[in-house]
């Protein structure tokens, strides 16, 4: 069966160092699945695209292509979230997002973190500020985070090995987590309900006992 896994990227610009690091972890898990005999896809939420139902969310009900994207979540083997830090924690919209996500979308769900920023002394927003709050909301966060400063996007980036260590260190783990778990099946919600046919032959047998005195 083939994987799921979808990453959340709440970058703001075209281009965008938060996506590119979500491209490349998502890259990182896909190499690491297939070594595994594992097939995955790959589906990419930009939220800056969703800003306005996030809003409407919010206040009222979720627009379609937002439900959309909360059923993508819901079906994912695999989350991977990522935003850029601002005054050392998550940006507004990526929080957002989270709050308007329905209760229990997360519970239990592997979540791979990064996050990308100024200097590498914000990295620790990984655990004081982002580990929390899906620990709030009972996902399974992997022990691996990724974190990108400015300085890991230089001239030569892809000389830089720390970074791209980290980043295979971090597919690899999520690739793991995913392989050892079944496929994530998504109930269907009206699975259970009775067709017309069947709710009318019940009606008919509920009153032919009523006649009979049952």
């Amino acid at each position: 069966m083939t994987r799921r896994i979808v990453v959340i990227s709440a970058g703001l610009r075209e281009p965008s160092s938060t996506s590119l690091l979500g491209e490349r972890l998502a890259e990182a898990t896909l190499t690491a699945l297939a070594a595994r005999g594992s097939v995955a896809e790959v589906e990419v939420v930009e939220l800056r695209h969703h800003g306005g139902d996030i809003m409407q969310a919010m206040t009222s009900f979720a627009p379609e292509a937002l439900r959309a994207v909360f059923d993508r979540v819901a079906a994912a083997d695999g989350v991977i979230a990522l935003t850029p830090l601002f005054n050392t924690s998550y940006s507004g919209l990526f929080k957002s997002f989270f709050d308007v996500l329905p209760e229990g979308s997360l519970a239990g769900k592997l979540v791979l973190l990064g996050a990308t920023g100024g200097t590498p002394r914000h990295s620790l927003a990984l655990d004081y500020a982002l580990r929390p709050m899906f620990a709030y909301l009972h996902a399974d966060v992997l022990t691996t985070g990724v974190f990108a400063a400015t300085e890991d996007w230089g001239a030569a980036s892809d000389d830089v090995r720390p970074l791209t260590e980290r980043i295979t260190r971090a597919g690899e783990s999520l690739a793991e987590a995913i392989a050892a778990r079944p496929a994530v099946v998504v109930a269907d919600e009206f699975a259970s309900t009775a067709s017309f046919e069947e709710m009318f032959s019940r009606l008919r047998s509920a009153d032919d006992d009523f006649e009979n005195g049952l």
